[in-house]
């Protein structure tokens, strides 16, 4: 197989880069800036909109909330800023070089996959990276190669394809929510990694599989938010109102993902997603590896932390030990 996947033996821990404040310096953080905030409210324009503002904030009862989350989102932003700016410069190489990656991004529901998406690309060049998001596929759709609708969809050169949910969802949401036969899925799994083998079949494309994997409680906890704020109400769908309550039957189909098409030539990345900023940093710093590009950092740390990035044959290990432990899975 001609496309090529990162080495899993290149995962290791390394965090000097990380600058995100712990919680005892952030709260050293805040009162400081409380108390400067204080000390120079009247003389810095109180009358204007924006002091108003500011006076409000600092006088609700929940202000040390309100300043701890927004600091917290300023130091995980500027935390990522640098990984951003190297993806600017691998997608330059890619266009000086015609190269291309396809990247996956699957896994359970409300697992981070788009807002990892949305970090990835926030400072690309429009013209050379696409997030491809299938809806359900048409009825002549469904009477076609389950693959010919994501093959139309791969890149061109010098470009990087985003999936959100890939044809994986083949081996994952269809077999548990009944939107495919058992037939169709053993098809596919069957043939999936010949399809791989004869679609990407140019030495200039790189494969990235992730799977984005929350936990039971985590899940609930954003189904939960998603009910209840309008803006994310439309993130609702089917499979989430049922995700929770056939948790155990999406775990057996991760576990057979894994197993069958985690491969030597076509591995799988697990990302661990209950924390959201370290799963999209370090989700960034994967990508990173694929391609040697010029002019990249010598003081950045690219090696993803290996209890947030796992490669797939980790987890099977993890999984197994679970099952013989326990009786079932757990993760």
């Amino acid at each position: 197989m001609a496309t090529k996947t990162i080495p899993a033996k290149n995962i290791q821990s390394n965090t000097k880069q990380e600058t995100a404040l712990p919680p005892t310096r952030m709260s050293t953080v805040i009162k400081d800036a409380l108390d400067r905030i204080y000390q120079n409210i009247d003389t810095l324009g109180a009358s204007s909109e924006h002091w108003k503002k500011i006076r409000k904030v600092l006088s609700d009862e929940d202000k040390d909330k309100i300043l701890e989350t927004a600091f917290e989102h300023y130091y995980n932003a500027e935390e990522m800023k640098p990984f951003q700016a190297e993806l600017i410069k691998l997608q330059r190489h890619l266009e000086r070089t015609g190269k291309k990656i396809i990247i996956l991004f699957d896994g359970r529901d409300a697992s981070g996959k788009g807002g990892t998406i949305r970090r990835i690309t926030r400072y690309m060049n429009e013209k050379h990276y696409r997030v491809v998001a299938m809806g359900k596929p048409s009825e002549t759709q469904r009477t076609e190669l389950h693959m010919k609708r994501y093959i139309e969809q791969f890149p061109r050169s010098g470009e990087i394809v985003l999936f959100d949910r890939s044809w994986y969802n083949r081996a994952l949401v269809e077999p548990v929510m009944g939107f495919c036969t058992q037939e169709q899925y053993k098809r596919f799994m069957k043939k999936v990694a010949s399809y791989e083998r004869n679609f990407i079949d140019d030495k200039k494309t790189f494969l990235l599989k992730l799977y984005f994997s929350v936990s039971k409680e985590e899940q609930a906890k954003r189904f939960e938010r998603r009910k209840n704020d309008p803006l994310r109400q439309w993130k609702l769908s089917e499979v989430d109102l049922q995700a929770q309550d056939l948790w155990d039957e999406f775990t057996k189909m991760k576990y057979r993902l894994l197993k069958k098409t985690h491969t030597k030539d076509s591995k799988w990345f697990v990302v661990k997603s209950d924390d959201k900023h370290k799963a999209r940093l370090h989700t960034m710093k994967l990508i990173l590896k694929a391609v040697k590009y010029i002019g990249r950092s010598r003081t950045l740390d690219f090696t993803p932390d290996p209890s947030i990035i796992i490669p797939g044959h980790k987890e099977l290990e993890i999984m197994d030990k679970e099952r013989k432990k326990f009786g079932k899975f757990i993760s």
